[in-house]
């Protein structure tokens, strides 16, 4: 016999994806697939560790066969994440497969709980995803009885519900830089993000002259979710400007395990957040 489910993506952030462009980021947006239909997020720019806090709304999915068995074994949901591309066509950089939380129509609803989902392109690891599925029975007698949403923004696109994402705090990333000791580089330059917001370091005007920055500390506020193991990593990318004003892509480096540098303090209630220590 049809049953009609809704299936709900909460798709809330990636880490460590691959570097498609020269710059040593990425454009990433993901394709969530469902059955036969299909969906995308938002594009994120310049980032290895996107936050997009959206949910995708599969409505009206007709699934055949015993609700029970449906409830075991429900069909896999596959995302694919692209490096968004100007010109041309998206780039692949990488994929993983889902169950999702099933919950029948005389059951009790529960949030279900963000986990990392790892990403895999060919046999290279692409990083991971945070996000968690669930599809829900429509009962048949009240249509509308379902769990309630967080209303769309004026893109009409909609967040992860508050029980679902996590409970963020702000955090003040302070960042000393050292001289550069590296190979072969005229002028070289530091960029550091977290969370989707960073900083860039001046640009070492000569490096076999002085290889030191002019400003050596600079910081940053990000909001961080409360449970470390959500954190997402820093990324920390070294370029080197060439004439003509073009950059060419060092090397890049990513701090998976932020805890080392946590540092909370007590403040002031006029002063910012906790600290977040990196030197590098």
């Amino acid at each position: 016999a049809p049953h009609l489910f809704q299936l709900r993506a909460h798709m809330y952030q990636a880490r460590g994806l691959i570097a498609a462009d020269s710059s040593g980021l990425s454009d990433p947006f993901a394709k969530v697939t469902f059955t036969s239909r299909c969906q995308t997020t938002k594009i994120i720019s310049q980032t290895l560790s996107p936050t997009w806090n959206q949910m995708l709304l599969f409505n009206s999915i007709v699934l055949h066969g015993d609700r029970e068995e449906i409830a075991q074994f429900p069909p896999e949901i596959v995302i694919e994440l692209y490096d968004d591309d100007a010109v041309g066509k998206a780039e692949y950089i990488g994929s993983t497969v889902a169950a999702p939380v099933v919950r029948l129509a005389d059951q009790n609803y529960e949030p279900p709980k963000l986990s990392y989902h790892e990403l895999h392109c060919g046999n290279l690891s692409g990083g991971d995803l945070l996000a968690t599925f669930e599809l829900l029975e429509i009962p048949e007698s009240d249509p509308d009885r379902l769990p309630p949403l967080d209303p769309p923004d004026i893109g009409q696109i909609y967040p992860v519900p508050a029980n679902i994402r996590p409970v963020l705090s702000k955090y003040r990333v302070e960042v000393k830089l050292k001289k550069v000791q590296l190979l072969s580089v005229d002028r070289p330059q530091v960029l550091i993000e977290c969370a989707g917001k960073g900083v860039k370091s001046s640009v070492i005007q000569s490096y076999k002259k002085n290889p030191n920055f002019s400003s050596l500390a600079d910081w940053f506020e990000v909001e961080l979710p409360e449970n470390e193991l959500l954190h997402p990593p820093l990324s920390i990318c070294v370029v080197d400007w060439r004439a003509f004003g073009r950059s060419t892509l060092v090397g890049t480096h990513t701090i998976n395990c932020l805890k080392q540098f946590l540092c909370k303090t007590r403040l002031r209630p006029q002063a910012t957040a906790n600290r977040l220590d990196i030197a590098e």
